[in-house]
């Protein structure tokens, strides 16, 4: 004897929810569609981003403070890296430490202004994004809770205008409101365990991009890189061109 397995259709999933819902509920399901999306470009961009500025701290180990000038330096680094972009607004600082500058403005407070004034941009390039993963988030259970309470005050108007109370009645528009706030959740967790991993890593990144841009300002003030006691004495040996 067979056993014949009959397959019945879910007539309360997300694919009727769709089908049967208002633009209220469409809207809602499309909204943490799109958050979800963003959620995982951004996150995504922001590894990409991180990987790049750590190569460039490993590459300017290897090849910029090996140099014998600061400009044979900046020429090691392939062009578009944010390290090289930074020294070279450096060397560009030291260079044209002139006129009236000298009078009001110090040679160390000039250079420390302009590679400041680079880091920071590398910097907020890093933090770019992060409040959209913070808003995230912090919104789409709410937003997801929005579509199921807007879900069941629909479903108990078409209960009590139909006037069958019975769990077939109930039970299913009530599930299907509820799949909104599950969705919610699911958009929200990844976006704030996306958000706490990446400030841990950039907190790391950003240290190795403060250690540079400190060895490149002694560098350029004071001729030897302070990091490195090798540096130092080479730096010394052989003062620095520019």
């Amino acid at each position: 004897m067979e056993n014949t397995t009959t397959v019945v259709d879910n007539p309360y999933g997300l694919q009727a929810l769709w089908a049967q819902g208002d633009f209220v509920a469409r809207g809602t399901l499309t909204i943490l569609v799109l958050m979800s999306l963003f959620t995982w470009y951004i996150m995504l961009m922001k590894i990409l981003d991180q990987r790049k500025l750590m190569q460039s701290v490993k590459l300017a180990e290897q090849k910029f403070w090996t140099a014998n000038s600061i400009k044979d330096a900046i020429e090691r680094l392939p062009k578009g890296d944010p390290l090289r972009g930074i020294a070279e607004d450096g060397l560009r600082a030291s260079s044209h430490h002139e006129g009236r500058l000298t009078d009001r403005i110090d040679f160390h407070e000039w250079v420390t202004m302009s590679l400041q004034r680079s880091s920071e941009a590398v910097s907020s390039n890093l933090q770019s994004g992060m409040a959209v993963l913070a808003t995230v988030g912090s919104t789409a259970p709410f937003v997801g809770l929005f579509g199921t309470v807007w879900g069941i005050y629909h479903a108990l108007v078409a209960i009590g205008v139909s006037g069958q109370a019975s769990i077939d009645k109930v039970a299913g528009p009530v599930g299907e409101a509820l799949i909104m706030t599950a969705i919610g959740l699911a958009v929200a967790v990844p976006a704030v365990m996306g958000y706490n991993w990446l400030i841990r890593r950039n907190k790391g990144v950003q240290t190795s991009l403060n250690d540079f841009v400190a060895d490149l300002h002694a560098l350029l003030v004071g001729g030897a890189r302070v990091a490195s006691p090798a540096a130092a004495v080479a730096a010394a040996a052989a003062p620095v061109k520019k």
